[in-house]
């Protein structure tokens, strides 16, 4: 019986294997492979027997029939996938987008499907023009005995280290579909969370430009018009002093608008700049956590992601100073991330998670309570969901309370600016009438 050569991955894992089988023919071959829960690639007549050692493929798979598609191909060799440049693509690839892209992608693995049919699927339905040639790229990884997480990995401004190290991890332990789902689940809770956020600040921000907007229009073209009657019908008495203040700053923005426009866009410049050097970014960090109201927000933010990240990759197969390390790297919060070293640092010596949080001071003593209780019982990742979870709560409250106080704030400064344009114009129009009568 002749024996055929087969490149496959494996349904659960999602790993490309390769190795020698007997068969009446290829296609029995791959009704074979098949039967094992191998998802044939290629399948071609073997004219020698493989080297051993060779059950996880990385390199080329060699010219042969395709069990798929029915028809001969020659898959990408090693050096040529070395030399393919990843594909990045900036913010084009929103975080929405990218989970739903994990969600069906978990759905239909965890339904059986082969991996590579499951990207080819999800590339075919893709609408992003952008996403479509980044899973393709995917697949064609996949396609040529790479493993998804490497996949992954050549798209580091698409997937995250804890995308990559997650899947790796899944790949490693043959349970792919478990650790997709629970990736997922993180980020579409991530989405969730700062949808949340965006939709509370919309309404105050709409507010906030309405508003300046009103007050600009008002002191760059009505003001100089009522300083020109005053100037022709007082002639030359003396205006209120609240007359005189709000004409100054209306002559300051009609003479100096462009360089009132390019000192505030020149501020911004400088801030964004200092943003990205390690100095400035910690500097901003650190003011940002201590602002009133807005420093709570963003330090229950943090936690909450930070629980949450690390509670995910540890059930996942990630060891706790790889997981440490990745929940460091993904922390949008400079202060954050330092933190989190340090307990990495310690925990690398020895000591355990809860104790150099408690020593930190920076986390609630909630959090490192729980923690504790975690690590004592042997729960740690139930137990950093379940704090997550609380602080998720938290933040829905925070966010809730701070636009309850910022909407009316909002609308008492705008009738504030105006009421006080409009006083300031009337003053002297009574002082006017006063005269004539």
């Amino acid at each position: 019986m002749p024996s055929f050569s087969y490149t496959a991955i494996e349904q659960r894992s999602g790993r490309a294997v390769s190795g020698l089988l007997e068969a009446a023919s290829s296609a029995a071959a791959a009704a074979e492979l098949k039967r094992r829960g191998l998802a044939p690639l290629s399948v071609q007549l073997a004219e020698k027997k493989p080297p051993s050692g060779s059950a996880a493929l990385r390199g080329s798979a060699g010219a042969g029939f395709s069990a798929q598609a029915g028809v001969r191909k020659k898959q990408p060799s090693t050096a040529s996938r070395k030399k393919r440049k990843p594909i990045l693509i900036g913010r084009i690839i929103s975080a929405k987008n990218l989970a739903v892209f994990t969600r069906q992608l978990s759905s239909l693995v965890k339904a059986g499907m082969p991996l590579l049919r499951s990207l080819e699927t999800l590339e075919r339905q893709e609408r992003n023009p952008h996403f479509r040639p980044v899973i393709a790229a995917l697949g064609e990884h996949v396609r040529g005995g790479g493993t998804f997480s490497e996949a992954l990995q050549q798209h580091p401004r698409v997937f995250d280290r804890l995308s990559v190290n997650m899947v790796r991890a899944g790949e490693a332990g043959g349970v792919l579909a478990v650790v997709l789902e629970r990736l997922a689940q993180f980020q579409e809770k991530s989405v969730r969370l700062h949808g949340r956020i965006r939709a509370a600040m919309t309404y105050p921000l709409i507010i906030l430009l309405v508003a300046s907007g009103i007050v600009a229009a008002l002191m760059v073209f009505v003001v100089p018009k009522f300083e020109a009657i005053f100037a022709t019908t007082l002639k030359g008495q003396a205006l209120p002093l609240l007359t005189q203040a709000v004409i100054a700053v209306s002559n300051v923005l009609k003479d100096h608008a462009l360089l009132a426009v390019g000192g505030a866009l020149l501020l911004i410049a400088l801030l964004r700049l200092a943003a990205r050097s390690a100095v400035g970014m910690r500097v901003l960090h650190t003011a940002a956590l201590r602002v009133p109201v807005l420093g709570e927000l963003l330090l229950k933010t943090a936690i909450a992601r930070f629980t949450r990240t690390l509670g995910t990759l540890l059930p996942s197969g990630v060891p706790i100073l790889d997981a440490l390390r990745i929940t460091s790297d993904t922390s949008t919060n400079v202060r954050i991330a330092e933190a989190i070293m340090i307990v990495h640092d310690r925990v690398k010596g020895g000591d355990p998670v809860a104790a150099p949080l408690r020593a930190l001071r920076l986390f609630p003593d909630m959090v490192s309570s729980m923690v504790e209780v975690g690590e004592e019982t042997g729960a740690l990742p139930e137990m950093l969901i379940r704090v997550a979870e609380n602080y998720d709560e938290e933040v829905d409250s925070s966010v809730n309370a701070l636009t309850s106080l910022i909407e009316p704030l909002m609308i008492v400064l705008m009738a504030v600016m105006v009421g006080t344009i409009v006083i300031a114009l009337f003053l002297p129009i009574v002082r006017i009438i006063e005269s004539l009568g």
